[in-house]
């Protein structure tokens, strides 16, 4: 496969998957905003979402109607939905020899519902969480075409590759957005609420339900969201399902070019797997955090260096 051609693929899940994160805890923070008594603030987000100045964020981080449009709608914001999206299809548009007619059809449909009129009626003036739904629920459709009808050649390893390495960085992101809020201070009790929220936005609360039978303790949601190899957004699933689809490119790769990778990959999850956090040491756990998008990024930056041919 062409360099060319594998980049393209590759940003192509980046995108529907950062997608699908931001528009899962937009729709979280906007549930959140309406039951909250006082006023509610998006800034944290807005810091993660947004390429807005700094007075801009301040005017509009109270305001949960403006900050759904400037972060879904907002086509000068670079982070948006909108553009997310957009560019997705771009690059479908790029390899459609290389993707089968449904996705393109998909992505297609997909670019022309976030512009459509009723999306944006429902933003502004009537019910958001009817709009994220349905964005949302489009999402779902696409990765379930991917799954159904694309051949598994090198192309799918590229596309696998993109998504779970995006996933893993907006788990990473999604935590320390809510560990910011809280100020990573857990010597106060930290409400069940907003653990809650937490997971519904990785979509983990049913799988946390489950697995802990509902006993709320900000250890066990960071022991799901970091570690749980069963949980298909925690970092340490993520990185496995990464390496998984690596693993399959070694025949069609340089050898140099793989062991490159094969190292930053498995440093990595080793890194995860065998760290110590725990909720007594909150620098220490932001700390954590930063290394591993750290991490990500050098995996991301490898690929495009040695598999992408891009300086």
């Amino acid at each position: 496969m062409l360099s060319r051609v594998a980049d393209s693929v590759f940003w192509m899940a980046r995108y529907m998957e950062r997608t699908n994160g931001t528009l899962r805890i937009l729709r979280t923070n906007y549930i959140s905003s309406q039951d909250e008594v006082k006023d509610f603030s998006w800034k944290t987000l807005l810091r993660n979402y947004s390429d807005a100045p700094a007075e801009q964020i301040k005017a509009i981080g109270n305001q949960s109607v403006k900050v759904l449009e400037h972060l879904l709608l907002d086509k000068n914001n670079g982070a948006s939905v909108f553009n997310n999206i957009t560019r997705a299809r771009e690059n479908a548009r790029a390899v459609q020899d290389h993707i089968t007619k449904e996705v393109w059809q998909c992505l297609n449909d997909y670019y022309h519902l976030i512009r459509d009129v009723n999306i944006h009626q429902q933003v502004k003036t009537g019910d958001p969480v009817t709009a994220l739904d349905s964005l949302i629920y489009h999402g779902m459709l696409y990765h379930g075409t991917v799954d159904i009808t694309m051949a598994r050649g090198e192309g799918f390893n590229y596309l696998n590759i993109g998504k779970f390495l995006e996933r893993a960085i907006l788990s990473a992101d999604m935590l320390n957005i809510k560990l910011t809020e809280l100020e990573y201070n857990f010597k106060q009790p930290v409400e069940a609420t907003a653990l809650r929220y937490l997971l519904y936005s990785l979509s983990g609360y049913e799988f946390y339900l489950k697995t802990y039978r509902g006993n709320f303790q900000a250890d066990l949601v960071l022991q799901q969201i970091i570690y749980n190899d069963s949980f298909p957004h925690s970092v340490a699933y993520c990185l496995k399902q990464l390496f998984r689809y690596f693993e399959r490119l070694e025949t069609e790769s340089l050898p140099e070019s793989y062991k490159e990778l094969e190292f930053l990959i498995g440093r990595a999850m080793n890194d995860v797997k065998y760290s110590t956090i725990n909720t007594d040491d909150g620098e220490n756990l932001k700390k954590f955090l930063q290394e591993t998008r750290q991490e990500l990024f050098g995996i991301a930056a490898a690929f495009n260096q040695y598999y992408f041919g891009n300086s």
